[in-house]
């Protein structure tokens, strides 16, 4: 996998722990000046929020004047049992719950209240994203699923009200197959991407940087930039 370079940022940071059920998640939230919202980024297939790929991601997102929120949907001690098991990874409903949870938590912050939110998941985290969107309507401005398994949401995804966009690998043939139905089940605004020549991890050179720059543009479009909320205040 080719190195990838963060984006120097001047966003604040702040480390951040989300009461969720009985578990207590780790994260962390950082504002740029002035950010109209919030991504969350949910992390696939038992993947911590470390994992350069979201880092880079998620500055990306952040380059374009909105904020993010990254966070592990499983504790440390869960991680370790998924380790061994794979069983936990699996668990959309947990997984979707959490971030329902994590969403409310958001919501009350005094940083973040009455900020846009959306939702960026990747494979098993973007059918928790899906989920949770189609649970939290209108409150969600924008979603994009990464090479994710709508096909694990598929009897809610026609209740969702939110933007939403799918990227997937044109390698990926069978996660394709499973976007390709799920999409039609879509009746929100919505966009279907492909990036040619890439697999499911999007390792190809240059690959990762048009899901970025795809993802940014669709936040930017559904929830604003700094100059646009500064002209709406």
């Amino acid at each position: 996998m080719k190195t990838i370079t963060a984006i120097p940022s001047s966003a604040s940071r702040t480390a951040v722990k989300i009461p969720a059920g009985y578990a207590e998640l780790e994260g962390e939230l950082k504002l740029p000046d002035d950010a109209p919202g919030v991504v969350l980024l949910t992390p696939g297939n038992g993947s911590s929020r470390h994992n350069l790929h979201d880092q880079y991601l998620a500055e990306m997102i952040r380059a374009s004047g909105l904020g993010t929120l990254q966070f592990d949907l499983l504790t440390h001690k869960e991680m370790q049992q998924d380790a061994s098991t794979n069983a936990l990874r699996g668990d959309i409903d947990l997984l979707a719950q959490r971030l329902i949870g994590v969403t409310r938590w958001l919501e009350k912050q005094t940083a973040t209240r009455g900020l846009k939110v959306g939702y960026f998941g990747a494979s098993t985290g973007g059918a928790a994203t899906l989920i949770a969107a189609a649970a939290l309507g209108e409150r969600i401005a924008a979603v994009v699923s990464q090479g994710g398994r709508p096909d694990l949401a598929g009897n809610v995804l026609h209740l969702i009200r939110s933007p939403t966009l799918f990227v997937v690998g044109g390698y990926d043939d069978l996660v394709l197959c499973w976007n390709d139905e799920a999409y039609g089940k879509l009746c929100c605004k919505k966009e279907f991407r492909v990036i040619p020549c890439a697999t499911h991890h999007f390792e190809e050179p240059g690959k990762l940087e048009q899901v970025a720059q795809l993802s940014s543009h669709w936040f930017s479009r559904h929830m604003g930039t700094a100059t646009d909320w500064k002209d709406a205040a």
